[in-house]
C-alpha cells in the first residue's frame, strides 16, 4: 500500500520524504485548497522546487485543488490546475464536477484523484466520476466499514485510499452543515470546522464551558482536561442521556489493521494533518513506514507508539470497525 503523507510547508515536505513517505500531498497558497491557513501552503515557486526534491528521491507529490470554486472566480481554480500540470506534479486531487471536467477536456493526461470532500462512498457515484472524468483513485470517506470497503474495491475499477492517522471527520467530509450553522463559515472554503474567531471558553464555578458561536459543546469539571470544542466532538443530552452524541474526542489510527486493509484491497493510506508541524510529520510517517515494511517482510504484528499525538491522547478505528452510531 502505497503510503500518502501531508505537507503544509516546503519543510514538512522535505520530513516526509526523509521519513519514508511514497507520496506527499500540498496545496497552493489560496483559496483552491481546503487548508488555507496563514503560514501554510506553497507558493507556485515552492511547488517546482519540492516536486524536483521529491522526484530526485522517488516520492511522488499530489496537488490538492480540492475547494469547490465560487460563481465568477472559476479561473482561480482552473489556473491551478493548469500551473500544477506545468509544474509536473503526479497527481491532482479534486472535488467539484466542473474542475474535473476542466481537467479531462485541458490535460487529458492528467492523473485525477476524486477528493474526500467529494464524499463518494458508493460503485455507482465512483464508477459516475470514473467513466465521466477518467478518476483513477477515490479517497473513501471516514464512514465505511472494513468490511465495506472490501465490497466496494471488488465491484469498481478505480483505486481507493483511506485515511490511516488524524482527525475524524464525519460530516460530508469537510463540508459540515453543523459548522457552517454555528460559525456561518464554510469549513470547505475556509479549511477548518471551528474557526478560532468563534471559539469561547468561560468560567462557571468549578467547571469550564467551550462554546462555538453560540452554542455549547462541552462543560468539563475540573479534573477533566479541556478541549478544542468541535461540534461533531461534543458532549450533548438527547433522550436523556448525555454524551458524545456524533463522535469522541479522539484520532484515528489504523496501525494495528493495516494487514486487512491490505487484504481489502486497499491501495494507499493517507496520513492527515498539513497544518501540523515537521516534527509530527516525522515521527507519524517513520511510525507507519516502520510499520508497513514489517508487513510486507512478512511479520503482521504492527504497533502504533502515536498515542501522544492523538486528540485526547486516545486513538480509533472509527467506523472501519464498527457501525455507524
Amino acid at each position: 500500500m502505497e503510503l500518502v503523507c501531508p505537507a503544509g510547508t516546503p519543510a514538512s515536505l522535505h520530513a516526509a520524504v526523509k521519513a519514508g513517505a511514497d507520496v506527499v500531498y500540498c496545496g497552493f497558497r489560496d483559496a483552491t485548497n481546503a487548508r488555507n491557513f496563514p503560514g501554510l501552503n506553497f507558493s507556485r515557486a515552492e511547488l517546482r522546487d519540492a516536486v524536483e526534491h521529491a522526484h530526485k528521491h522517488g516520492v511522488h507529490v499530489y496537488l490538492a485543488c480540492n475547494t469547490y470554486p465560487q460563481a465568477g472566480a472559476e479561473d482561480i481554480w482552473q489556473k491551478a490546475i493548469d500551473d500544477a500540470m506545468a509544474i509536473g506534479v503526479d497527481a491532482i486531487i479534486l472535488a467539484d464536477i466542473g474542475l474535473l471536467r476542466y481537467a479531462r477536456d485541458h490535460h487529458p493526461d492528467a492523473r485525477l484523484h476524486l477528493s474526500v470532500q467529494a464524499s463518494a462512498s458508493n460503485e455507482e457515484a465512483i464508477r459516475f466520476y470514473h467513466q465521466e472524468f477518467g478518476v483513477r483513485r477515490v479517497v473513501l470517506p471516514r464512514v465505511l466499514s472494513l468490511e465495506e470497503i472490501r465490497i466496494l474495491n471488488q465491484r469498481i475499477a478505480v483505486e481507493t485510499e483511506v485515511f490511516a492517522f488524524g482527525g475524524m471527520c464525519v460530516m460530508a467530509e469537510g463540508r459540515c452543515s453543523l459548522s457552517s450553522y454555528a460559525t456561518g463559515e464554510s469549513p470547505n472554503m475556509n479549511g477548518v470546522c471551528s474557526p478560532a474567531a468563534h471559539v469561547h471558553y468561560e468560567e462557571r464555578g468549578d467547571r469550564t464551558v467551550s462554546r462555538l458561536g453560540d452554542f455549547t459543546i462541552n462543560i468539563y469539571d475540573s479534573d477533566e482536561k479541556v478541549g478544542y470544542p468541535t461540534l461533531c466532538k461534543g458532549r450533548f443530552r438527547a433522550m436523556d442521556k448525555t454524551g458524545y452524541l456524533f463522535e469522541e474526542p479522539t484520532s484515528l489510527d489504523v496501525t494495528a489493521m493495516l494487514p486487512e486493509l491490505a487484504d481489502a484491497g486497499v491501495s494507499a493510506l493517507k496520513i492527515e494533518g498539513r497544518q501540523r508541524g515537521k516534527a509530527y510529520i516525522s515521527q507519524v510517517v517513520s511510525t507507519f513506514r516502520a510499520s508497513l515494511d514489517r508487513i510486507a517482510m512478512g511479520r503482521l504484528e504492527a504497533r502504533s507508539n502515536l498515542r501522544m499525538l492523538s486528540e485526547g491522547q486516545s486513538d480509533t478505528t472509527g467506523a472501519y470497525r464498527r457501525g455507524w452510531q
